[in-house]
């Protein structure tokens, strides 16, 4: 057997009710998330429940583009994301195993391709 855990997060940024800074979507704090390394990043609403899980070669781009594309998967629930956490996970493989394991075990609300619990 394989003992995975999920890695604790580098990173974690909250929505701001009443954002006085430029922001996207509510979050003000984009810059702590790196631009250069990739990971794992997690969706979560105010009831702490995972929205969905993704993965990234770059993280802040690509965290950005699910609140700016016409096509990503949460594009109808973007007000529903209240915090997300970044983990950096510098490894391609680690980082597919990674985002397998959280969505399936966590059950990631709109994640709709590699879903095993269902």
């Amino acid at each position: 057997m394989i003992l995975i855990t999920i890695p604790t997060p580098t990173v974690t940024i909250h929505k701001q009710e009443d954002p006085q800074l430029s922001h996207i979507n509510g979050f003000t704090d984009f810059h702590l998330i790196t631009r250069e390394e990739g990971g794992i990043y997690m969706f979560y609403n105010a009831k702490d429940e995972l929205l969905f899980v993704g993965k990234a070669r770059k993280l802040r781009p690509r965290i950005k583009k699910h609140f700016e594309d016409t096509v990503s998967p949460i594009k109808n629930h973007r007000d529903e994301v209240t915090k997300i956490e970044v983990c950096i996970v510098p490894d391609a493989v680690e980082r597919e195993i990674y985002e397998t394991y959280i969505l399936n075990k966590l059950q990631a609300k709109y994640n709709v391709d590699k879903v095993l619990y269902k």
